[in-house]
Protein backbone atom coordinates (compact mmCIF):
# COMPACT_ATOMS: atom_id res chain seq x y z
CA UNK A 1 0.00 0.00 0.00
CA UNK A 2 3.05 2.20 0.81
CA UNK A 3 4.36 1.79 -2.35
CA UNK A 4 1.16 2.88 -4.70
CA UNK A 5 0.53 5.97 -2.55
CA UNK A 6 4.30 6.91 -2.79
CA UNK A 7 3.86 6.09 -7.10
CA UNK A 8 0.10 8.08 -6.82
CA UNK A 9 2.14 10.99 -5.26
CA UNK A 10 4.84 11.21 -7.98
CA UNK A 11 1.64 11.25 -10.51
CA UNK A 12 -0.16 14.06 -8.56
CA UNK A 13 2.85 16.08 -7.88
CA UNK A 14 2.50 16.69 -11.95
CA UNK A 15 -0.61 17.35 -11.90
CA UNK A 16 -1.08 21.40 -13.39
CA UNK A 17 -4.50 21.29 -12.58
CA UNK A 18 -6.98 20.02 -10.72
CA UNK A 19 -8.75 18.12 -13.93
CA UNK A 20 -5.37 16.92 -15.34
CA UNK A 21 -4.78 15.86 -11.22
CA UNK A 22 -8.99 14.15 -11.23
CA UNK A 23 -8.14 12.46 -14.09
CA UNK A 24 -4.64 10.83 -13.35
CA UNK A 25 -6.26 9.61 -10.12
CA UNK A 26 -9.30 8.02 -11.84
CA UNK A 27 -6.86 6.02 -14.25
CA UNK A 28 -4.44 5.12 -11.63
CA UNK A 29 -7.05 3.23 -9.47
CA UNK A 30 -7.99 1.84 -12.36
CA UNK A 31 -5.04 0.39 -12.94
CA UNK A 32 -3.99 -0.91 -9.87
CA UNK A 33 -7.49 -1.28 -8.36
CA UNK A 34 -8.11 -5.33 -9.22
CA UNK A 35 -12.19 -5.76 -10.45
CA UNK A 36 -13.64 -2.40 -10.98
CA UNK A 37 -15.74 -1.47 -13.72
CA UNK A 38 -15.87 2.41 -12.72
CA UNK A 39 -13.63 5.01 -10.85
CA UNK A 40 -14.69 9.06 -10.68
CA UNK A 41 -15.76 11.54 -9.32
CA UNK A 42 -18.31 14.11 -8.92
CA UNK A 43 -18.14 16.99 -8.29
CA UNK A 44 -20.46 19.87 -5.85
CA UNK A 45 -21.68 22.40 -8.19
CA UNK A 46 -25.10 24.24 -8.29
CA UNK A 47 -26.43 22.04 -5.03
CA UNK A 48 -25.83 18.88 -7.23
CA UNK A 49 -23.34 16.40 -7.69
CA UNK A 50 -21.99 16.92 -11.53
CA UNK A 51 -20.08 13.85 -13.05
CA UNK A 52 -16.09 14.82 -12.98
CA UNK A 53 -13.35 12.95 -14.70
CA UNK A 54 -13.79 8.89 -14.28
CA UNK A 55 -12.57 5.56 -15.83
CA UNK A 56 -15.65 3.48 -17.23
CA UNK A 57 -18.68 3.67 -18.62
CA UNK A 58 -20.59 6.66 -19.88
CA UNK A 59 -22.27 7.53 -16.53
CA UNK A 60 -25.21 9.50 -14.75
CA UNK A 61 -24.34 13.50 -15.42
CA UNK A 62 -26.07 14.66 -12.36
CA UNK A 63 -26.76 13.50 -8.74
CA UNK A 64 -28.90 15.32 -6.31
CA UNK A 65 -27.45 15.60 -2.99
CA UNK A 66 -29.07 13.00 -0.66
CA UNK A 67 -29.76 10.53 -3.15
CA UNK A 68 -28.30 7.19 -4.35
CA UNK A 69 -24.76 6.23 -2.85
CA UNK A 70 -23.16 8.85 -4.29
CA UNK A 71 -25.52 11.73 -3.26
CA UNK A 72 -25.91 10.29 0.60
CA UNK A 73 -22.05 9.69 1.48
CA UNK A 74 -21.94 13.59 0.29
CA UNK A 75 -24.65 14.74 2.39
CA UNK A 76 -23.13 12.73 5.09
CA UNK A 77 -19.73 13.43 5.06
CA UNK A 78 -18.51 9.86 5.31
CA UNK A 79 -17.22 6.78 3.46
CA UNK A 80 -20.10 4.66 2.22
CA UNK A 81 -19.23 0.85 1.08
CA UNK A 82 -22.29 -0.79 -0.20
CA UNK A 83 -21.66 -4.77 -0.52
CA UNK A 84 -24.93 -5.35 -2.47
CA UNK A 85 -26.25 -2.10 -4.17
CA UNK A 86 -29.49 -3.77 -5.43
CA UNK A 87 -30.00 -3.86 -1.79
CA UNK A 88 -29.48 0.15 -1.00
CA UNK A 89 -33.03 2.14 -1.25
CA UNK A 90 -32.43 4.68 -3.68
CA UNK A 91 -29.38 3.19 -5.45
CA UNK A 92 -28.98 4.92 -8.77
CA UNK A 93 -27.97 2.48 -11.68
CA UNK A 94 -25.58 4.23 -13.72
CA UNK A 95 -24.16 0.93 -15.05
CA UNK A 96 -26.53 -2.22 -14.45
CA UNK A 97 -23.36 -4.06 -14.11
CA UNK A 98 -22.24 -2.87 -10.79
CA UNK A 99 -22.80 -4.74 -8.10
CA UNK A 100 -21.05 -3.37 -4.84
CA UNK A 101 -19.55 0.55 -4.51
CA UNK A 102 -17.83 2.89 -2.43
CA UNK A 103 -18.10 6.40 -2.12
CA UNK A 104 -15.59 8.81 -0.51
CA UNK A 105 -16.75 12.36 0.13
CA UNK A 106 -14.04 14.65 -0.74
CA UNK A 107 -13.45 17.40 1.52
CA UNK A 108 -10.67 20.24 2.02
CA UNK A 109 -10.19 22.84 4.49
CA UNK A 110 -13.92 22.40 5.64
CA UNK A 111 -14.99 22.74 2.03
CA UNK A 112 -17.39 19.90 0.46
CA UNK A 113 -15.66 19.03 -3.20
CA UNK A 114 -17.65 16.41 -4.01
CA UNK A 115 -17.25 12.43 -3.70
CA UNK A 116 -14.90 9.64 -5.36
CA UNK A 117 -17.37 7.10 -6.72
CA UNK A 118 -16.00 3.44 -7.24
CA UNK A 119 -18.25 0.68 -8.54
CA UNK A 120 -17.41 -2.72 -8.64
CA UNK A 121 -19.40 -6.13 -10.89
CA UNK A 122 -18.36 -7.80 -7.82
CA UNK A 123 -20.29 -8.46 -4.72
CA UNK A 124 -18.98 -7.19 -1.23
CA UNK A 125 -15.81 -5.96 -3.19
CA UNK A 126 -14.25 -3.37 -0.83
CA UNK A 127 -13.04 -5.04 1.86
CA UNK A 128 -11.68 -3.08 4.98
CA UNK A 129 -8.22 -3.01 4.11
CA UNK A 130 -8.91 -1.72 0.49
CA UNK A 131 -11.29 1.05 1.52
CA UNK A 132 -8.67 2.48 3.94
CA UNK A 133 -5.99 2.23 1.24
CA UNK A 134 -8.80 4.32 -1.27
CA UNK A 135 -9.66 6.74 1.73
CA UNK A 136 -5.92 7.48 2.28
CA UNK A 137 -5.20 7.89 -1.43
CA UNK A 138 -7.96 10.39 -1.79
CA UNK A 139 -6.56 12.32 0.93
CA UNK A 140 -3.74 12.05 -0.83
CA UNK A 141 -4.98 13.40 -3.77
CA UNK A 142 -6.95 16.37 -1.82
CA UNK A 143 -3.55 17.58 -0.70
CA UNK A 144 -3.02 18.70 -4.52
CA UNK A 145 -6.05 19.67 -5.65
CA UNK A 146 -6.97 23.70 -5.08
CA UNK A 147 -9.53 25.45 -3.76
Amino acid sequence: MDLLLKSAEALFIESENNVSLLSNASAFIMQTTPNLNWSGFYLYENNHLILGPFQGKPACVRIEVGKGVCGTAFELGRPINVANVHEFEGHIACDADSNSELVIPLVKNGIKIGVLDLDSFLYDRFDEATENYLIALARLMLEYYTI
